[in-house]
């Protein structure tokens, strides 16, 4: 398994890759899509088709957790980039608590 970053994504079509990053946003309904970072840009992970306990761990997820994400890259026009990631594994490096998140007065 290649780990790479986002900004080579586009690169590595249909292949299986492992990125590396943190929360983004998460839009937990239909196919739980969510949005993360690595610093290089933005990317759009949905579950892989035929995948359902991929995800699971997501749920209530903070925004700016750390997590590390393994699927197959494919291209997808409306998706920032031009590319998303097929979702088979998800790891949970680190959960932002809510009551440490920095908050603007």
């Amino acid at each position: 398994m290649t780990t790479i970053t986002i900004e080579q994504a586009g690169k590595l079509r249909r292949q299986e890759v492992t990125l590396k990053g943190w929360l983004y946003n998460l839009r937990e309904s239909g196919n739980c899509c969510f949005r993360f970072s690595d610093g290089t840009e933005l990317f759009k992970g949905l579950r892989a088709e035929g995948e359902s306990r991929g995800l699971r761990s997501l749920k209530g997820l903070t925004q700016e957790s750390s997590v590390i994400v393994t699927g197959k890259i494919r291209a997808e026009k409306r998706a920032p980039g031009g590319f998303e990631i097929g979702v088979t594994k998800i790891q949970i490096v680190q959960k932002v608590p809510e009551a440490r998140r920095f908050r603007f007065s």
